[in-house]
């Protein structure tokens, strides 16, 4: 094989990757399985798309090599092939973030106008949590936090929040969290906490990229 037909030949399989990732459902998708391992019909109501298209995107998907797919009983559960997709979203979204101006508008019209303080890096975050200096709040759904979260980790879903106040110390900072850092509930988390005169920070990402770093994580249920 001549050195151009097999350059040609590698680049186009190596395409099929970022031909999967040029969709914006697609993207969601992965976010949603970032969480944990899905199936067709969880995916399809967490993501407002009907189960045919939604089975539609993860066939791309897997026969890019990003997700992966087992069967239980009548069902198949889908979920990420390894931490290097999350790897791989995170980088594609820095370089978006960087070099589109409409990523830019975007992030600064609807994210930062809800919350301008500088939110807490993962390994601050870690180091105030093991010395008892926070409360680390994850505002996802329960099936989400289950399937894993940070270490004691306090789970209140967003929709909860309100009547579940008293949980949560009054003498210590809040940091709350969830899917990653395109994710509106923990800034609405923050933002009903500070109403209500806690002091409430975000992580600067989400569960999936604290995951990728190697951070410790639990499963199961906690102290929520």
């Amino acid at each position: 094989m001549a050195k151009s037909g097999f350059k040609q030949d590698i680049f186009a399989q190596i395409a099929r990757v970022g031909k999967a990732l040029g969709n914006a459902n697609r993207l969601e998708i992965l976010e949603f399985l970032a969480q944990g391992a899905r199936s067709v019909e969880q995916l399809a109501a967490v993501s407002g798309l009907s189960v045919a298209n939604t089975s539609q995107h993860l066939q791309e998907l897997r026969r890019s090599g990003l997700v992966t797919a087992r069967k239980e009983g009548l069902r198949v559960y889908y979920a990420l092939s390894g931490d290097d997709v999350v790897a791989l979203l995170d980088t594609v979204r820095r370089v978006a973030e960087h070099r589109i101006a409409e990523v830019q508008k975007l992030v600064g019209t609807y994210l930062t106008t809800r919350d301008a303080l500088e939110p807490i890096a993962a390994n601050e975050l870690l180091g105030r949590a093991r010395k008892g200096l926070v409360t680390v709040l994850d505002v996802r759904p329960v099936e989400e936090y289950e399937a894993g979260h940070l270490p004691g980790a306090i789970n209140i879903p967003l929709v909860k929040l309100e009547g579940r106040l008293n949980k949560l110390p009054k003498n210590k900072e809040i940091v709350a969290y969830c899917r990653g850092p395109y994710c509106v509930l923990a800034f609405e988390a923050v933002a009903r906490l500070r109403k209500k005169g806690l002091q409430a920070r975000r992580l600067e990402d989400g569960y999936p990229e604290w995951r990728m770093r190697g951070l410790p994580v639990e499963t199961g249920t906690g102290p929520g």
